[in-house]
């Protein structure tokens, strides 16, 4: 009985249905639809802007269809947008109020109201374009190179990223910008790609930023009367504190010739060979050992005011070049005397004055560069060197110890230097 009940039942169950709809079909208007399948951050805007200002010269229409041009628009082109509209190509556009139509296309123009207003010096990174827009992927050709400084008057934030207006010149992504000087970073590798070679020490700084570049910077050698630096340094500073003034006088005596620091006195310089009992004031003596390298004065001073290169004065050395300074073996790298000419920089008194105007301003790190210079030689046997502050717009140290080279070859490393930091 119950099977003969399914077997009649059957037929309803698999019987089709008709189902009689009683909804009225939706009609979308066209603005909706393109708000509905157009993100925010596509590139025509969906709604009037404020202040329109374009990128450049732009083609403007006399109906919404954009098809017969009326003119040109360009940056200086003062306007306003009366109304956003789809044309009949669902393309949207802006009314303007001399009544004539563009493109609400972002890569033409940009609302001034949300643009952040800037006045500010940056530098290029390596791999940067400039663009017409921010929306604009099209490069455009320009003079700019990596590590130039440029200036930026605006900020916009266009895909998701930050761009920044170059002057009168284009659109960058501020990935490839740089708050800080980077030129040190163009330093490294003019260094790394000439100059890479075990014959060279070579230490820059940047002194604005304390950025460093150089390659065997590390690498000591004998350092020759680079080695009176420390000396220097240390005579301003016992009279900056007051020990000595610089027309205190000291005796030239025979002992000033043999101490541990001491250089023979037939070396360069104009005061007598053999002790004369005579005093010769600081300030002189300063002059001489900067100006002429010469080897009595810095005896004299290294004698009585670093009490024959005592461990005071080892251990000062020490704390300002970061490695001990060994003062008979006059064994040095071209970054521990840069370091020592920094705090000469940095002392900023008669020692400094001294070395910025010498008998060798015509050869070596000064010779082919324009800027003032502060810097003291060191000549012996195959080994020639040059440590110096170069005054340009942004002071640098760079510091040249060179081992079988010549003048010649340290003046053409100080000047492409030069020519990246001026």
């Amino acid at each position: 009985m119950r099977k003969f009940l399914v077997i009649l039942l059957l037929p309803i169950f698999f019987k089709s249905v008709q189902v009689v709809s009683t909804e009225n079909p939706v009609i979308i208007p066209n603005q909706e639809v393109y708000f509905l399948t157009h993100a925010p951050y596509h590139f025509y805007y969906q709604d009037t802007i404020e202040s329109p200002k374009f990128y450049g010269e732009t083609s403007i229409y006399a109906s919404d269809d954009l098809i017969k041009e009326s003119g040109k628009v360009n940056a200086e082109t003062t306007l306003s947008v009366i109304e956003w509209r789809l044309n009949g190509q669902g393309q949207p556009v802006f009314k303007l109020s001399n009544n004539q139509f563009v493109a609400a296309d972002k890569r033409l123009l940009y609302d001034a109201s949300k643009i952040n207003s800037l006045s500010q010096k940056v530098w290029l990174e390596p791999g940067f374009f400039i663009y017409n827009s921010p929306y604009d992927q099209i490069e455009k050709t320009t003079t700019l190179a990596p590590y130039q400084d440029v200036e930026v008057d605006m900020s916009v934030f266009a895909e998701g990223r930050e761009f920044l207006h170059i002057n009168q010149i284009g659109w960058v992504a501020s990935d490839y910008i740089s708050q800080d000087d980077n030129r040190i970073q163009k330093v490294q590798e003019l260094l790394t790609e000439n100059y890479q070679n075990e014959q060279f020490s070579i230490y820059v700084k940047q002194l604005s930023t304390g950025k460093e570049a150089g390659i065997n910077e590390n690498q000591k050698m004998y350092a020759a009367s680079v080695m009176k630096l420390p000396y220097l340094y240390y005579v301003q500073e016992k009279i900056n504190q007051g020990d000595y003034q610089l027309d205190t006088k000291l005796k030239y005596v025979s002992e000033v010739n043999d101490f541990p620091g001491s250089y023979k006195p037939e070396g360069s310089g104009s005061l007598p060979k053999t002790a004369d009992n005579k005093e010769y004031t600081i300030k002189d003596l300063i002059s001489k050992t900067a100006k002429e390298s010469d080897n009595v004065a810095h005896n004299i001073l290294g004698y009585y005011i670093t009490n024959k290169s005592d461990e005071t004065f080892k251990k000062e050395m020490a704390r300002i070049s970061g490695e001990e300074w060994n003062v008979t073996d006059k064994l040095a790298s071209a970054k521990m005397a840069g370091q020592v000419m920094e705090a000469i920089y940095n002392q900023n008194a008669f020692v400094l004055e001294s070395l910025s105007q010498t008998s060798f301003d015509n050869q070596r790190i000064a010779k082919d560069i324009s800027a003032k210079v502060a810097h003291k030689i060191g000549d012996a046997d195959e080994y020639k060197h040059d440590t110096a502050i170069v005054y340009s717009e942004s002071p640098f140290i760079i510091s040249i110890f060179t081992k079988n080279s010549d003048y010649d070859t340290i003046s053409k490393i100080a000047k492409d230097v030069y020519e990246v930091l001026k």
